[in-house]
């Protein structure tokens, strides 16, 4: 089993981390509590974005065309008041300074992905529905993933509604928008297959899965961090290999880290980019164990 030493240095690991590695159209190499929940963070925002370009192919939407731009939704809890983003939380200042203003869709999209903007994914949850990104887990074959609620809709998770992903349901969605299809329907068009990927390909967090592969590897990925978490899922593809899904979900707590917990994240990340780098260096050889 080419991942055992790996799989011991995990089982030392305070916490849970869960592994799901397989080239696409082939059962797993790898697994690790693959099917075990995590808090989504923002992976989610992937099944955000194919639900917004299923939306378009519908004509529900046109990516191109300006929407207001405000920080107030609809919380996912009946009665609840409506809630707002903060800024000091979101990693995207370009979202906020269009507050007030407009703007694209399909740029809104993109800052959600690349830049990971929460003020950016709740704009365009807020116009496909979160029974949208729902389907889209259904879609991709998805056992025990849910997108309950918006970023930091409190009022909703204080009342238990909440953000899940596991390892596989991650694998089987990015491994979904690299083929083009999915069991048991398709994901979307190809074209906008291709357009999702080289958007993810486009992420600029590059701490984690992308930092175990060498310089230049195209990986199409997203990742997800609040304190104590830290995810990473995407599809691969090496040049002398057949390319590969790899989604790794952490809930550890690996160091001693102050209240910002970024010990913690930096820890989390070295984790899963020595996993990515293990996963490398074994592209040769990911067939079913």
């Amino acid at each position: 089993m080419i991942f055992d030493g790996l799989d011991a240095h995990l089982d030392r690991v305070p916490g849970t981390v869960s592994a799901y590695v397989a080239r696409l159209d082939a059962p797993p190499t790898w697994t690790r509590h693959a099917d075990a929940t995590h808090y989504a963070a923002s992976t989610m925002k992937v099944a955000v974005l194919v639900a917004l370009h299923r939306a378009a192919e519908a004509g529900r939407v046109d990516l191109d065309a300006p929407v207001p731009v405000r920080n107030e939704f609809d919380s996912a809890l009946p009665g609840a008041p409506r809630f707002s983003c903060a800024q000091h939380y979101d990693n995207d200042d370009a979202v906020w300074a269009r507050a007030g203003g407009s703007a694209p869709l399909r740029w809104l999209a993109e800052r959600m992905i690349t830049r990971s903007s929460n003020l950016a994914t709740n704009l365009v949850i807020a116009h496909v529905g979160l029974p949208a990104v729902a389907d889209v887990w259904a879609r991709a074959g998805a056992r025990h993933s849910v997108t309950g609620r918006g970023i930091e809709d409190f009022a909703a998770r204080d009342a238990g509604i909440t953000n899940l992903v596991t390892a596989a349901d991650l694998a089987a969605l990015l491994g979904g928008l690299a083929r083009g299809t999915a069991r048991p329907g398709p994901l979307a068009a190809p074209e906008s297959c291709v357009a999702m990927l080289d958007t993810l390909t486009a992420q600029e967090h590059r701490e984690d899965l992308a930092a175990g592969l060498p310089a230049g590897t195209r990986i199409a990925h997203k990742n997800g961090w609040v304190h104590g978490v830290r995810h990473g899922a995407g599809v691969v593809h090496p040049d002398d290999a057949p390319p590969y899904v790899i989604a790794v979900c952490t809930t550890t707590d690996l160091a001693d880290g102050g209240p910002s917990g970024e010990e913690i994240e930096d820890d989390a990340c070295r984790l899963i980019a020595r996993i990515s780098r293990e996963v490398w260096n074994a592209r040769h050889h990911l067939v079913a164990e």
